[in-house]
């Protein structure tokens, strides 16, 4: 057995945790395929079939994408297919053409207590505010103030955002080599005060959701904390629960 190989069961789930960790360190970038069942086997010392089963589990939790007949590749969030993983709006007509995102503002500051207590960074520490529109058909339907770590995503401006063509968790992957796993919400009705009713053109006291998301990176660590009103006049929250 390789000096990489897990000395302690389920073997898979070690497998799994070493494949992840190559992730982590880089080794094989999103997008880029992964070494066959049959190389990993080799490299770890231990069955294809227990490689297999690692790779099944990481790809039902979306870490890796399965292409038949091309092999396995780290996921990554330029592909479209991903784009609804995380953003879960949509259309009443069930059209899912993509959303447009507005950059409106772009700014520096230093973590308060909330802040430090989301992205598990010391209060005052510096953090990226970022204030945005995801436009459906050009209609204004989630406003989103999101904060982030200064020092992580040092070099993020407004005019970087303003730039960008494509999704932010795109933008975040591609500029700063950040990976979003997975994400945790708190949901709840609110009604718009002025400047929702104004940024989402609906009167005030509309019921709008109000949905407070961390999203975290491989390892569990949170890097996005973001707040963010949503219009459902013309949209549903969806959550597929299996």
């Amino acid at each position: 057995m390789s000096q990489d190989a897990p000395t302690f069961s389920p073997l898979y789930r070690q497998i799994k945790a070493l494949i992840t960790q190559a992730l982590e360190a880089g080794e094989w970038r999103p997008g880029q395929v992964i070494p066959s069942e049959q190389e990993l086997a080799v490299r770890f010392g231990v069955s294809q079939g227990t490689v297999r089963k690692a790779i099944d589990e990481m790809a039902a939790e979306n870490l890796l994408v399965r292409k038949q007949g091309k092999g396995t590749y780290v996921a990554s969030h330029n592909d479209p297919r991903a784009l609804f993983r995380f953003l879960r709006l949509v259309p009443l007509d069930g059209d899912l053409s993509h959303p447009t995102s507005v950059p409106l503002d772009c700014w520096r500051a230093k973590a308060g207590q909330e802040a430090s207590r989301m992205l598990a960074i010391e209060p005052g520490a510096p953090i990226i505010i970022v204030r945005r529109l995801l436009q459906f058909a050009l209609k204004p339907v989630v406003i989103d103030e999101i904060y982030l770590s200064g020092e992580t995503f040092q070099g993020l401006t407004a005019e970087v955002l303003q730039s960008w063509n494509g999704s932010l968790y795109s933008l975040f992957e591609t500029r700063f080599g950040l990976r979003m796993i997975r994400a945790q919400e708190r949901i709840r009705a609110v009604a718009a005060d002025r400047n929702a009713s104004e940024a989402l053109k609906v009167a005030e006291g509309t019921p709008l959701l109000s949905v407070e998301r961390v999203t975290y990176t491989y390892g569990d660590k949170p890097v996005e904390w973001r707040r963010g009103l949503y219009s459902t006049a013309e949209h549903f929250y969806l959550n597929e629960l299996n």
